[in-house]
């Protein structure tokens, strides 16, 4: 394998009309680039370029290349990263906790990410660059079956309070631990700040309660993370 400090690893990100990078699964590979202090350059992609990009090989980010290895999909380049890069932090204790990190990202993506993008498909279509609005309408109508943005997101105010209270698991641990890791953050951790994340590059209206004390003081603790890392002017208000 090609030496990891011979060269500065690329991540190709999804990025919205003002350059933030909007995309959950970009942000958990960020996450894990910053945890494991690995310095990377940033590749910017619109929605309509991700596929020309790869010559078809792959139509999603985020995507690394580190070296000759070019990869996809948040989970294999964790792991990947982690594996390459011994020096840093580790991201994992072993092979059960990735195991049990698996259980929770699929509790994540039926309870969280897809009920999210019912409250914000609208958003992110406005927040996208002018170019790629017309791709990203017309991709996500077609899944909607037949339904626009507009009706999609209709009714958002009336599911956000089942949104709220879907964080209920995440409030109870964090009510006794610093972070979902406990002590000190994890994957887990870098999951949900990861759709956080997402969600304050395009959202126009406040997931969040502003009385959410828990969470407002874990994603406080998370923001400062990897010095700040996840810091940014561009973001959009989380909490009311």
């Amino acid at each position: 394998m090609d030496d990891p400090a011979a060269h500065k690893l690329q991540l190709y990100e999804l990025v919205m009309q003002n350059g933030r990078s909007a995309s959950p699964y970009v942000w958990r590979t960020r996450y894990v680039l910053a945890h494991k202090g690995i310095a990377f350059e940033s590749v910017s992609l619109g929605f309509g370029e991700i596929a020309a990009a790869f010559a078809g090989r792959f139509k999603t980010v985020p995507v690394i290349r580190d070296g000759d290895t070019l990869l996809a999909e948040s989970w294999n380049i964790a792991e990947y990263l982690d594996r390459s890069y011994a020096q840093g932090v580790p991201l994992f204790g072993g092979a059960s906790e990735i195991a049990t990190t698996k259980l929770f990202d699929a509790w994540l993506h039926v309870e969280i990410l897809r009920r999210l993008f019912r409250l914000y498909a609208l958003d992110i279509h406005n927040a996208a660059r002018p170019e790629d609005r017309a791709y990203f309408r017309e991709s996500r109508e077609k899944r909607m079956k037949g339904r626009t943005l507009e009706e999609f997101t209709a009714d958002r105010e009336t599911r956000l309070p089942a949104m709220r209270e879907a964080f209920a698991p995440l409030r109870a641990h964090l009510a006794n631990y610093p972070f979902l890791g406990g002590a000190v953050p994890n994957y887990a951790d870098h999951l949900v700040l990861a759709a956080l994340q997402w969600v304050t590059s395009v959202s126009t209206l406040p997931l969040l309660a502003g009385d959410d004390a828990v969470l407002r003081a874990w994603f406080g603790r998370s923001l400062d993370l990897y010095d700040g890392a996840g810091r940014d002017s561009r973001m959009r208000p989380l909490f009311e």
